[in-house]
């Protein structure tokens, strides 16, 4: 066949580096079980210089090998009820170019089970062109007063041009959205039952489950407000990279574009 005798006695080289590589893996997708091996692959680079020439092939390879998984998440509970009388607004997003810090914001509510299994409400708004959360409230009912509290703690710092949201109640009553005309801001819908027109808003409340909700138990009220806030500010906003932004988090994202304005 035309080989050489030592062929036959050759034994295929492993890597023995892989083994380490493993146990940074499950260390690193312990904290974070919902992280793909794309993500992984780049936090990584970013945290150890060994791996700055790490590709997505050996993370995925390594992780397959050790049965490395991505946990599975549950169904979230419906939290719009667009069954009202209020005026509604065109979706003003939809094909929408969004190129610059506070153009858009968007809106959502999410339900939170604690561990005596009563629920409690957190409303965000989200800054789409930096990914960034502007504003939340946490609340033990799901009146309008609690998105309200969300958008008020957003608007101290800056406003936005459009804001938009689904058609639930708490977002259309007149409350709302006359703190929004005040500031001259656009409203902005989603049309009723197409949940991808508030994308933006909806990911971000399934990153909420799968990253913080799905790895703690709150004892009570006042245990999820003290909790949430940091994952919301530290570890969200300024530690969390996105695909979306080249790999970087929204703090990171943000300070770069400002640094290159004129």
């Amino acid at each position: 066949m035309g080989l050489n005798r030592s062929s036959y006695y050759h034994v295929p080289r492993v890597r023995t580096d892989d083994a380490e590589l493993e146990q940074t893996l499950r260390k690193q997708a312990g904290k974070r079980p919902r992280d793909g091996y794309r993500r992984l692959t780049q936090t990584l680079r970013r945290r150890y210089k060994r791996y700055r020439t790490l590709n997505t092939k050996r993370v995925r390879r390594v992780m397959k090998q050790a049965g490395i998984q991505i946990k599975r998440r549950k169904k979230p509970r419906r939290t719009t009820n667009s069954q009202h009388a209020f005026q509604r607004y065109p979706n003003l997003v939809k094909n929408l170019t969004i190129d610059h810090p506070h153009q858009v914001w968007v809106g959502d509510i999410a339900a939170i089970v604690l561990a005596d299994d009563t629920e409690v409400f957190l409303a965000i708004l989200m800054d789409v062109f930096t990914r960034k959360i502007v504003g939340w409230e946490l609340a033990r009912d799901m009146t309008h007063l609690l998105p309200l509290a969300a958008l008020k703690r957003a608007l101290r710092k800056t406003c936005p041009e459009i804001h938009h949201t689904d058609q639930g109640v708490q977002y259309a009553t007149p409350k709302y959205t006359q703190s929004l005309l005040n500031k001259n801001v656009q409203i902005s819908m989603a049309a009723v039952g197409k949940a991808w027109e508030n994308g933006y808003a909806e990911r971000w409340i399934r990153t909420l489950r799968e990253e913080e909700l799905s790895l703690t138990d709150y004892k009570n009220f006042a245990d999820a407000y003290r909790r949430i806030g940091p994952f919301i500010s530290d570890v969200y906003n300024r530690k969390r990279i996105h695909s979306s932004l080249g790999y970087l988090t929204p703090a990171e994202f943000e300070a770069i574009w400002r640094e290159q304005q004129p």
